[in-house]
């Protein structure tokens, strides 16, 4: 069954009604249009049409992206970071807003993730414990920085 191509019109008002919901990425948008097969020139006009009727807005993306993805999931700068450029945002856009967290709100969701996951872990010994403490931070996308001050801190907290 052949599908009716996508008018240039019809995915503005497609996209422009998918914003209106909730928060996306140009990057975002142009995967939609490129879904729907519609021409480069075409979703060149239609993204600055968004971008212009302020519906699209990588820098207002990036800081709602951000701060959700620390307080809900408790991901690190690293794994948002590869996640915003998967969604199409430049570093430029996002590397400011991710300079601007302070280490305190990383450490205030690392550490009680770490406590928790300290008590999951069956090990040998101590060692070989931090060590899968530290693996588990850092697929959470946190920096060895960080890692190293809440792994120390949970030691202590356990052997008390």
């Amino acid at each position: 069954m052949l599908k009716k191509p996508i008018t240039e019109k019809e995915a503005l008002v497609r996209l422009s009604g998918l914003c209106v919901k909730a928060e996306h990425s140009s990057g975002e948008m142009l995967q939609k249009m490129r879904q729907w097969q519609l021409p480069d020139d075409a979703r060149q006009r239609v993204l600055q049409q968004l971008v212009e009727q302020k519906f699209v807005d990588d820098a207002r993306y990036a800081r709602a992206f951000v701060a959700d993805k620390i307080r809900y999931n408790g991901w690190g700068r690293r794994k948002i970071e590869q996640a915003l450029l998967m969604k199409g945002v430049e570093e430029g856009v996002f590397a400011p807003v991710l300079d601007a967290v302070d280490d305190e709100e990383y450490l205030a969701q690392l550490r009680p993730l770490l406590k928790a996951k300290w008590r999951q872990i069956t090990a040998a010994s101590d060692y070989e414990r931090s060590c899968k403490l530290i693996k588990f931070a850092m697929g959470r996308g946190y920096t060895l920085d960080l890692i190293r001050k809440c792994v120390d801190n949970v030691q202590e907290d356990a052997l008390e």
